[in-house]
């Protein structure tokens, strides 16, 4: 066993601290085991935000400036750090205000009250020139200027009413499911289209179920989907079309403000149904049009495009001539088109189509007009890899990279100096193959160079010029050390803080363990996590609860020291438990091979691979007690833990399973598809929680969000339905006014206490009794 004491290895370019899991001093017997409420209140203090306030500098959320001559980031612990500016140029950096400060003014200037500890700030900028920090905040953009005043920032052009083009001369506007041009001059107006409806809306999206919750109608105000011509000439849009489409609908029970319930009906593109929303994209001469005062529809010539997503299509412009990808229903194809915005001819530039589906999380193309084609990370090796696709031979592609391991993001391109900068996990035989690394790959073919040498790993944020990247270096036991690099050679320029969690330590938490093992094949190595409670205890004996997400589309197993201290399975851990994370075969960054035993089967794919993990783990420590075996989790991981009960009742005996897609022709329809393509109903039934409700044996929870905006509430309701028919027990609660999010502390208390019940066979504490409320007037009473 590791000791509790820190120790430092030596140095790898930098000196680093380690920190362990802990050996506890050897006992008689086991140690007196703390009152359930006193772990109740450490699981409460070892989850997020009150874990944050434990930790020094583990996220100092640095992000450069728009302008590329510095960085913004924070110091100190949460709701009292301070927010500075780090020029490049110098390396001097200096302090703009602190957190609490800041929370007072926001809360001056709203009347409402801002917690300091939660203060998240949406796109900040620094002008070093005037000394002015802009954010946003509560929907609202906002100033602090060199004086230490917060005042409210003017606001661009009106949410929903208007796109305008990039000289300022035209706006487009939406009325009545159509569109017109204005000439923001002289307020002339000309209608491009003329024929659209509530089912086929020209340059307008899926109204998302969010929208229509705060607008409180079906039909919320919707931003112009638009795209300009760089002249500001044209203009690039599209049709919708949802006739025939099947609609969802949602009630909410208990809105706030209103003693009655609302409903709403809504489209949702859902896995597997026979009719998608459609999209055909156009292109209008809009200067024309107003010359005119008459407008020329110009179809594009592509293919109607189911929209998987309420989303607008993709659009772009490239040499002045339009960018079109498009989507083969079921991910059978990925395709590039050029399509001239005078005739509507389309051609192909680039197509993606490996077999057996083009798993869009791991292969996109991109546009590299500067290149003179597209840049594809593409699987069609078996592996995520760079190429460059020139137009004139769509089908094929140079490659820029090769090997056994996989690029996830092109960070940077530098056209001039025919380089980029990737990002990749894999390559490197020092380290686990998910942490991830920068590399300077060229096009002359030659081998990537690595520019993050430490085996750790390396989140990364690239400068809008390519000449400095910020690094968050750390893994699950040494802590983050954040740094800037020049992005030339990966030459240390700037250390911004390292990550300090000497008062959690101190507090008694037990730091994670990494663990590795093999799956059930014997052979694959797989890799996960292991949290023990606060002075955990090796001769006593542990339950072990899986806190479950199988992918495929990602991973589950934190790589990041601050990933691995703040996830929430550390705090389940304090009731008393052993919490494991497994990556099992069929999740990402490990190739093609790795992931495609999730195809076509999202129902049993890393069932039996957790299993053989979690018998490993309690061979390597006996103190796990694999009698005793719990699981949960969230969206595809609430799916996950239905399943793990219901198809494995032998092992797994009590689940807490939230927000689940439990049915997943009941989900939106990328997320399914992109691991089962389309196939017939015979498919989609095998893989649902319904079709096995019958075998329940142990103890299920269902928790949903009444108003959930990505997973259906329905979902839930539908699998307790198949439950209750099938003659098994349930226990369900529905979350009011709760979305996709359903992480509140009543969420965690009704977790806690069903491990508690059913796995731990103790008693929860007793709730505090809150301060009694007003008697709510009787309906038609007069208040005053």
């Amino acid at each position: 066993m590791p000791s509790n004491r820190q120790w430092k290895p030596k140095a790898i370019g930098a000196a680093f601290t380690l920190v362990a899991a802990p050996l506890l001093p050897a006992h008689a017997g086991p140690t007196p085991t703390p009152s359930i409420a006193d772990r109740y209140a450490r699981a409460d203090r070892y989850l997020r935000p009150e874990l944050d306030k434990l930790i020094v500098n583990a996220d100092l959320r640095a992000t450069f400036t728009r302008d590329g001559t510095g960085i913004l980031y924070r110091l100190g612990s949460a709701g009292k750090r301070q927010i500075l500016y780090l020029e490049l140029a110098t390396g001097q950096s200096r302090a703009i205000i602190d957190e609490a400060r800041l929370a007072e003014l926001l809360a001056k200037a709203t009347g409402k009250e801002v917690d300091a500890f939660a203060l998240r700030l949406e796109d900040p900028d620094y002008s070093a020139k005037d000394g002015t920090l802009t954010f946003g905040v509560a929907d609202k953009q906002w100033t602090l200027t060199n004086a230490g005043a917060l005042v409210e920032a003017k606001k661009g052009a009106p949410d929903g009413e208007g796109a305008v083009s990039p000289d300022g001369r035209f706006e487009i506007v939406a009325r009545d499911y159509n569109l017109f041009a204005r000439d923001r001059k002289s307020g002339r107006e000309v209608a491009l289209t003329t024929d659209g409806t509530r089912e086929q809306p020209y340059g307008r999206s899926i109204p998302q179920l969010a929208d229509i919750l705060k607008a409180g109608t079906e039909e919320p105000k919707m931003p112009v989907s638009v795209v300009w011509s760089p002249d500001s000439r044209r203009i690039l849009s599209w049709r919708l079309d949802t006739r025939g489409v099947e609609r969802m609908s949602i009630t909410q029970e208990s809105p706030p403000g209103s003693f009655y319930p609302r409903s709403f009906r809504y489209v949702y593109p859902l896995a597997g149904a026979a009719r998608l929303p459609q999209a055909t994209r156009l292109a209008i001469d809009v200067e024309e049009a107003l010359k005119r005062k008459r407008a020329k529809i110009v179809p594009l010539d592509v293919p109607s495009e189911s929209i998987l997503y309420p989303s607008p299509p993709d659009m772009g412009w490239s040499g002045g001539k339009a960018r079109l990808q498009w989507t083969e229903r079921g991910y059978k194809q990925l395709v590039v088109y050029q399509a001239d915005p005078q005739t509507g001819k389309a051609t192909v530039t680039a197509r993606e189509a490996v077999k057996p589906i083009v798993t869009v999380t791991s292969s996109n193309l991109r546009p590299a007009p500067e290149l003179g084609g597209e840049l594809a990370i593409s699987e069609r090796s078996g592996w995520a890899q760079l190429y460059f696709v020139s137009p004139k031979d769509p089908q094929g592609g140079i490659p820029l990279t090769r090997g056994d391991w996989e690029v996830l993001d092109i960070a940077h391109l530098d056209a001039k100096e025919r380089a980029m900068l990737v990002t990749g996990v894999g390559r490197e035989r020092d380290r686990n193959p998910y942490y991830r690394a920068l590399y300077r790959v060229t096009l002359d073919g030659k081998a990537p160079v690595l520019l993050t040498p430490e085996p750790l790993d390396h989140e990364i944020e690239v400068s809008s010029d390519g000449k400095y990247f910020i690094d968050a270096m750390s893994s699950p036991t040494v802590p983050t050390r954040t740094v800037v690099r020049d992005a030339r050679d990966g030459r240390i320029v700037n250390e911004l803080a390292q990550a300090d969690g000497a008062a959690l330590f101190a507090s008694g938490y037990t730091p994670p363990e990494p663990f590795t093992g093999v799956a059930a094949d014997g052979k694959t190595r797989l890799y996960g996590m292991i949290w023990r409670p606060a002075n955990f205890d090796p001769k006593a004996h542990y339950p072990i609860i899986d806190a479950v997400y199988t992918g495929p589309t990602t991973t589950n197993v934190p790589t990041s020291w601050n990933g691995a201290v703040t996830a929430g399975a550390g705090s389940v851990a304090q009731l008393g438990a052993i919490v494991v994370t497994i990556d099992g075969t069929g999740t990402s960054r490990r190739g093609q091979a790795f992931r495609m035993p999730a195809w076509q089967n999202l129902g049993e794919v890393g069932l039996d691979d957790h299993i053989a993990m979690i018998r490993q783990m309690a061979v390597k420590y006996p103190y796990i007690d694999t009698t005793r075996v719990g699981v949960y989790g969230g969206s595809a991981g609430g799916y996950d833990a239905a399943r793990f009960v219901l198809r494995r009742p032998e092992f797994f005996k009590v689940a807490v399973a939230s927000s689940g897609n439990h049915d997943l022709r009941l989900d939106k329809a990328w997320w399914p598809e992109v691991s089962m393509g389309n196939p017939d109903e015979a498919v989609w039934e095998r893989n649902s929680n319904m079709s096995v409700a019958k075998n329940l044996q142990g103890k299920l929870l269902l928790i949903h969000g009444d108003i959930d905006d990505n997973v259906p509430v329905t979902e839930s309701m539908r699998l307790a339905n198949a439950l209750i028919t099938a003659g098994r027990d349930v226990d369900v609660v529905i979350l009011p006014n709760t979305t996709h999010r359903v992480a509140q502390p009543f969420f965690w208390r009704k977790l806690r206490d069903y491990f508690t019940r059913h796995l731990l066979d103790e008693k929860p504490p007793v709730l505090p009794l809150p301060a009694p409320a007003p008697a709510m007037p009787a309906i038609g009473a007069t208040t005053k």
